[in-house]
């Protein structure tokens, strides 16, 4: 283990405590995970919402073993305040990591770093590290976990008796997600293998039935308590850092030429499936509060058997019954309950698909031409005209080293294209700015258009948002060569940076993420100059449904516009003449798109 491990502060909301958990609910998961981990690498702040809270609450029901200091909201660092908890800032005050997942993901890798004995640590990361990595826009599974289950939990247990009869529909897609088959990293060898162990049991069972019809007057019952699954063999060999034997039994040949798709599926071990992970800390202390609520209430978990048996799964993992006894909370011991039949599982659990696409007109015709000549037919087509404003460049040569995007790792070609890039858009924006402005670069990668920006206007405050650790680092990085005081950092979802701004950027944020920028900026009331890119990836999403202007509604269908947001995508480079006024370029589509 280091002997020092860099100080970082850990600031925590505090609303309310109900039974054995603190609120918002996120805090009671990282609390849980900081305990799990056995981390002392972060100083934990309460910033409590109800400035009634003392510290006596604090010293009774929080402590344990983690040492946590109530501050106010007045008193936290500027770019934490302009951040929705929980929040992880280093000591300088420059760079700020937000939101749930986010900062669980840097508790794991910092405990790892400060101790790489706990193994078992980084492996709740997942397999290639992805566990809730993907932020809650895009991906479903972060989304339910990050927010959905944890505001439903919240939501069910301060609601009225008569609207707490229903189990939250949220809590309900979690059953059913655990009920889905199961798909991990080189699955084929593990379906093959219980494959092996289905046919195995089944020839023993029939040879114990048939041993016992041939004593006379015997009646034939089997109550032998199966073998445990190889799916929780799998899961459970590797939480106790052990290799599972492959080659104990080798495979049948009729084994081996059974196709991948008449293999038995994998069941649910834990959330994610096989492994435990970050998710199941996520869920946990969620799920925990909806039982003991739902047993103070005398409620029958009848419908829930998955979750019941799941929550039953985790207790069993090393370390986690000890990291709820620090937590103060008491893990219900609850008796097993069978699943129902699949078919009648979908029946009861109709969760609707948020992001599913419209259904289509039958007369649909395909392709970009039709469309665009619809489009035409409707007054709208895209213009060509030169640069409005051709002398807007930069004198990149007067500029230190670290300021040019080459310094950010690319390629000599992408660097002169980045180059042109900038000079249109920090000419806008210094055209905008005013000294004392607050100027965002919303997902900044490495900082190309925010450190610019930063180097030729100090005086304006400049802050980055992205959400990939290492694209912010390297910013932070070229930053410090710099010197630059006027700059900070935030790694976070957009939804999670709340503060207050002057003028909104955005260079190629990527498909839907421009429309939230371009909503952020609204919501502020902030100007704001965008180069969107990626049309490709556009899609409806939980915060935005396709096409979004009221004149694309009109003539376009949600399809229609998908064609087109892909046919955007095209480069015009290598095409034949005719051809190169169709597939222009992402920059030029954008304003067609609206």
């Amino acid at each position: 283990m280091k002997d020092s491990v860099p100080e970082e502060h850990l600031y925590l909301g505090f609303s309310h405590q109900y039974q054995d958990s603190i609120f918002p609910l996120h805090t009671s998961i990282s609390l849980f995970l900081l305990s799990y981990c056995d981390c002392k690498s972060f100083k934990i702040f309460l910033v409590p919402t109800n400035e009634n809270a003392n510290d006596q609450f604090v010293t009774k029901n929080l402590l344990g073993d983690l040492e946590i200091h109530l501050i106010s909201k007045c008193q936290l660092p500027t770019v934490v305040q302009s951040c929705c908890l929980p929040a992880v800032v280093t000591k300088d005050g420059k760079f700020c990591r937000a939101g749930l997942s986010v900062v669980l993901r840097h508790i794991i890798q910092k405990t790892f770093e400060a101790d790489p004995s706990k193994k078992n640590v980084l492996e709740l990361l997942g397999f290639k590290k992805t566990c809730l990595k993907a932020c809650a826009e895009v991906s479903q599974w972060t989304r339910l976990c990050e927010i959905s289950i944890p505001l439903a939990v919240e939501g069910f247990l301060t609601a009225s008796p008569e609207h707490c009869q229903t189990i939250p529909a949220d809590i309900l897609q979690l059953e059913r997600k655990l009920g889905e088959p199961v798909r991990v990293h080189n699955d084929d060898k593990i379906r093959r293998q219980k494959l092996q162990q289905q046919k195995a049991g089944a020839k023993a069972a029939a040879s114990l039935l048939e041993e016992e019809a041939t004593e006379e007057g015997k009646a034939v019952e089997v109550h032998e308590h199966p073998l445990p699954s190889l799916e929780l063999s799998v899961a459970f060999s590797k939480l106790r850092v052990q290799e599972v034997s492959h080659a104990v039994n080798r495979e049948a040949p009729l084994i081996r030429r059974t196709k991948t798709s008449d293999l038995p599926p994998l069941d649910h071990v834990f959330a994610e499936g096989l492994y435990f992970t970050l998710a199941d800390i996520v869920l946990l202390p969620c799920i925990h509060q909806f039982l003991v609520y739902s047993k103070k209430q005398g409620k029958d978990l009848v419908n829930l058997p998955l979750i019941s048996s799941w929550y039953q799964r985790v207790q069993q993992v090393p370390g986690v019954k000890k990291a709820a006894d620090k937590c103060n909370m008491q893990l219900l011991q609850l008796p097993e309950l069978i699943p129902s039949p699949e078919e009648h599982r979908e029946d009861f659990f109709p969760v609707p698909n948020d992001f599913e696409e419209e259904h289509e007109d039958s007369q649909f015709i395909g392709g970009p031409r039709p469309t665009m000549t619809k489009l035409m037919e409707r007054g709208i087509e895209a213009k060509f005209s030169p640069h409005p404003c051709p002398d807007w460049t930069i004198d990149w040569t007067i500029l230190p080293a670290a300021v040019n995007p080459g310094e950010g790792k690319m390629s000599r070609d992408r660097a002169l294209r980045k180059q042109q890039q900038l000079n249109n858009l920090v000419a806008a924006v210094k055209k905008l700015a005013k000294p004392g402005d607050m100027i965002v670069d919303f997902c900044s990668g490495g900082g190309h258009v925010g450190i610019v920006l930063a180097h030729m206007m100090p005086s304006c405050q400049v802050v980055l948002i992205e959400n990939k650790e290492l694209s912010l680092m390297r910013a932070k990085d070229r930053s410090d060569e710099l010197g630059l005081s006027n700059i900070s950092f935030i790694q976070a979802n957009l939804d999670y940076f709340n503060g207050t701004f002057n003028i909104g950027v955005a260079l190629h944020a990527c498909g839907v993420a421009t429309d939230m920028v371009i909503e952020h900026c609204i919501k502020a009331r902030a100007a704001f100059v965008i180069s969107p890119c990626c049309y490709g990836f556009i899609q409806n999403t939980m915060k935005f449904k396709y096409p979004r202007s009221h004149q694309f509604k009109e003539i376009l269908s949600y399809k229609e516009h998908m064609i087109l947001c892909r046919f955007a995508d095209q480069t015009a480079v290598h095409l034949p003449p005719e051809r190169k006024l169709i597939a222009v370029k992402p920059e030029i589509m954008g304003i067609l798109l609206g």
